[in-house]
């Protein structure tokens, strides 16, 4: 693959999780009864750094838990017919039942992944509304998902993929898009 641009540095990143903080508290007026819960595996710094955005703002802290969709996934057989998945640990330390549920993830594309993430949620209790916040949303949706709060718009081709780079994980924060 080869790299296409760059469509977000370290500020924008800061700048649009700063702005989804904003609305996650305008929307759900204020921070009481959430619950951010990170879709494995950049979904989860995301999360940790709303969490932090959300108590400078409100100055109240945001349960959070990370949750791995590997067995929800409707492509197993297909992406590991003769392995075993490997799994992540879900770990969501809070009673999810009539709780405003916001997961997050960074890219939203086909929304398959989300389907997955609310399926998991559901198994875990029965919140009161699942939201969705994505860094980014490149289109091509397979499923009627849409997410609530999104840090940019990144209409795609087919032919070009969208990789989020984190500091947690890549010590680099980051978005570029690559050409296929």
């Amino acid at each position: 693959m080869e790299e296409k641009t760059v469509v977000l540095d370290q500020a924008a990143i800061n700048r649009a999780l700063t702005r989804i903080a904003h609305e996650i508290l305008e929307k759900n007026k204020g921070g009481e009864n959430l619950v951010l819960i990170g879709i494995k595996t950049r979904g989860v710094p995301i999360t940790k750094r709303l969490q932090e955005k959300i108590k400078q703002i409100e100055n109240v802290t945001v349960p959070i838990g990370e949750l791995d969709i590997t067995l929800y996934r409707d492509d197993l057989e297909k992406s590991a017919p003769t392995n075993e998945p490997e799994l992540k640990d879900t770990n969501i330390n809070v009673d999810l039942t009539n709780k405003n549920i916001i997961l997050i993830d960074d890219v939203l594309f086909t929304g398959r992944t989300v389907r997955a993430a609310m399926d998991a949620v559901m198994d875990l209790g029965r919140p009161a509304q699942i939201q969705l916040g994505v860094l980014i949303d490149r289109g091509h949706r397979e499923l009627p998902i849409r997410a609530d709060y999104v840090g940019k718009n990144i209409p795609t081709s087919d032919n070009e993929v969208i990789v989020v780079k984190l500091d947690e994980i890549d010590q680099l924060d980051q978005v570029s898009i690559f050409q296929k």
